[in-house]
């Protein structure tokens, strides 16, 4: 797992098995992006066996062999859509395209997992909505940021047991490294990756929903620029939002591709959540200038503070919850509503933003 580059982010974490070998078998497919190896890991984690893999690319294909050995390579997509032990199919696709691809895979009777963003246009994401409606099947999207981040699991438990009151604020910092000549040509085209807001943007409105305990939200303003980048004249590199949840809480969020070189990690991911009885402070992936690990959680109550390390003691539920869904039916993981919500709002932000660069 490499730390300085986010595209290649893939967490690894303690094996929490909540299916019998075997039981849940998973296909891989569209290897566009570096995360599918972040949602593998997750996954098997989980008990999940990787059956197939399948990318038109051999060289996608065989990277992913090397980092999971035991996996089958098919010919085509339609073998692993064919395949009735396959329950979901998990795909990282370039973002114009995820939504295409996971409408064929619900049609073929199986649910879909999808890196983020699930979806590019507004269009995209109502087809895809009828789609879950008239199969039954389900629309997984991996905002890892909050689902495999353990210091950002470990806040939504402290919001749940009281800690800090009622939440009021939330304010999120998202920047990443850029590392522009290792990204591939479809990151720089505005059609096919949808727009700052539209893809890292989607992390940070989908956090504030589950923080913040609301079902819908208003876009207040957002922006987008280009500061730094004229060569490639479609990309944002930097994007801001605000938004006001349907309960009264606020929230700020900015993301940009402005990671320092000298930064441990491949950005300095900061979530503050301002309660009525307390405040917690989440550093994700490193204490700047104090200590390189991340998954730090400051809180700070009427009883004192506190700085917990949560690396390594919360482990990431989002995987284990999301199979128990899709064989039993239930929605314990993640509701429909709230990553389709999510996925409106980010929507409507990149739409909407005013461009200031």
């Amino acid at each position: 797992m490499s730390k300085k580059e986010g595209m290649n982010y893939a967490p690894k974490g303690e094996a929490v098995y909540v299916v019998e070998p075997g039981e849940f078998k998973v296909g891989v497919t569209a290897l566009d992006h570096g995360h599918i190896y972040g949602m593998s890991n997750g996954l098997i984690e989980a008990g999940a066996r990787i059956k197939y893999v399948y990318d038109p690319d051999p060289e996608k294909v065989k990277a992913y062999c090397e980092a999971f050995p035991d996996v089958e390579v098919t010919e085509s997509l339609e073998q692993i859509l064919d395949d009735e032990e396959i329950k979901l199919v998990a795909a990282a696709a370039i973002p114009a395209l995820r939504s295409e691809l996971g409408n064929r895979i619900l049609r073929s009777g199986k649910d879909y997992f999808t890196d983020k963003t699930g979806f590019t246009s507004l269009e995209q994401l109502e087809e895809t909505k009828k789609v879950v409606a008239e199969t039954g099947h389900k629309y997984w999207v991996y905002f890892s940021e909050r689902l495999h981040v353990e210091s950002a699991v470990l806040a939504g438990r402290l919001i749940e047991e009281g800690r800090i009151g009622k939440v009021i604020q939330v304010t999120g910092f998202g920047p990443h490294r850029l590392d522009k000549e290792k990204r591939p040509d479809w990151f720089f085209k505005k059609d096919l990756y949808g727009g700052i807001l539209t893809d890292i943007g989607s992390h940070q409105i989908e956090q504030f929903l589950y923080y913040s305990s609301n079902k819908d939200a208003q876009l207040l303003h957002s922006k987008v620029a280009n500061y730094a980048n004229p060569d490639v004249p479609e990309l944002e590199d930097f994007g801001d939002a605000t938004l006001v949840g349907e309960n009264g809480t606020t929230f700020y969020f900015k993301v940009d591709w402005f990671t320092p070189d000298g930064l441990s990690t491949w950005g300095d991911g900061r979530t503050f959540i301002t309660g009525t009885e307390g405040t917690i402070e989440v550093r994700k992936y490193t204490n700047v200038a104090t200590d390189v690990t991340g998954d730090h959680v400051f809180l700070v109550t009427k009883d004192g503070e506190e700085h917990i390390r949560a690396n390594g003691k919360v482990g990431f539920p989002f995987f284990g919850e999301m199979i128990l869904d899709i064989l039993n039916g239930t929605e314990n993981a993640m509701t429909q509503e709230h990553i389709f919500k999510a996925q409106e709002l980010c929507l409507l932000a990149q739409d909407q933003a005013i461009r200031i660069q």
